[in-house]
């Protein structure tokens, strides 16, 4: 299969990454520095979980350079960039490819689907990962798995391919499932990142801040019961506890673990906050369900002129 990864972020550069390793034809979507760094040096990739290796040499070029058609698309991009990776996509994909978002906020998936030609399906990631420097990811846990999966029934072919997809990933050393729940199970992924990006926002506040008992962590654990409540309201069935769920994966983070919003917000650019808080809100009026401590936070942000 030719594998697509648009976005070589923390999330794009570790699955392209490990793919590649496994000598998997994988392409991947840069610009400026990292890109330069990756043609020059190739992919380098520190992680806690295979152990550091060097892609190289690397398929690495900008969006308006990519002259293939993929059979798969891994989207790696923040929130605010999905409009142009969705032009880019219309250009370089027909009926025949596969489209996965990984992106923070919930629901990517269904908004692209009416924009494009090919499949577009839902999927999620529980990784920590980042560019460390031009050309190099750090992933200093072992965390690394990957949701996919259909929002409707598909045929029998269809799910075969999806089946391959999966088993090449395992092969590659990601923990790959194949969803047949994906809206639960993006949601469910939602319920961690969405707290932790709004509440590490809110207080400016590293993960060490929320693991122990007081006004950070409750705050935090309020914002998991809400994304619950929403949830609950969609009739979706979860088959953990969220906030059983969400405090053992904070637990597993380094204590000095700050997300990607915060880091966006402090270097003075775009944010993912209007799909990791705004959006909650209005997920809660949508539903009918009280989101008292996500209207809290979205206030203050809009107070403070966050984008």
């Amino acid at each position: 299969m030719k594998f697509l990864v648009v976005g070589t972020g923390g999330t794009g550069g570790a699955i392209g990454g490990y793919l590649a390793k496994q000598g998997e034809d994988v392409t991947f979507i840069a610009r400026g520095r990292h890109l330069e760094a990756m043609k020059a040096a190739g992919l380098q990739v520190k992680s806690a979980r295979v152990g550091d290796f060097l892609v190289k040499p690397v398929k690495a070029c900008r969006m308006e350079d990519y002259r293939e058609i993929p059979d798969v698309v891994f989207v790696c991009v923040k929130y605010y960039s999905l409009d142009e990776s969705i032009e880019f996509l219309k250009r370089v994909t027909d009926e025949h490819t596969i489209v996965i978002p990984i992106l923070n906020v919930y629901g990517t998936g269904e908004k692209m689907q009416p924009q494009l030609k090919c499949r577009v399906l839902d999927g999620c990631v529980y990784i920590f990962s980042m560019i460390e420097a031009p050309g190099v990811i750090v992933q200093p846990t072992e965390i690394f798995k990957v949701y996919f999966g259909l929002r409707e029934a598909g045929d029998e072919n269809l799910i075969k391919k999806l089946r391959r997809i999966e088993e090449i990933m395992k092969k590659a050393g990601i923990e790959t499932y194949y969803s047949e729940n994906i809206k639960r199970d993006a949601l469910q992924k939602f319920s961690f990142v969405s707290p932790m990006g709004a509440a590490g926002l809110y207080y400016n506040g590293v993960a060490g801040g929320f693991m122990v008992p007081g006004e950070k962590r409750e705050l935090f654990l309020n914002l998991v019961r809400e994304v619950g409540a929403v949830g609950e309201a969609m009739h979706l069935k979860f088959d953990v506890d969220l906030v059983e769920n969400a405090s053992k994966i904070l637990a597993g983070l380094t204590p000095d673990a700050e997300t990607s919003m915060q880091r966006d917000v402090a270097g003075g650019g775009k944010s993912e906050v209007d799909g990791l808080v705004h959006e909650m809100v209005r997920l809660g009026k949508a539903y009918g369900i009280a989101v008292p401590n996500y209207k809290l936070i979205s206030e203050w942000v809009k107070g403070k002129g966050i984008q």
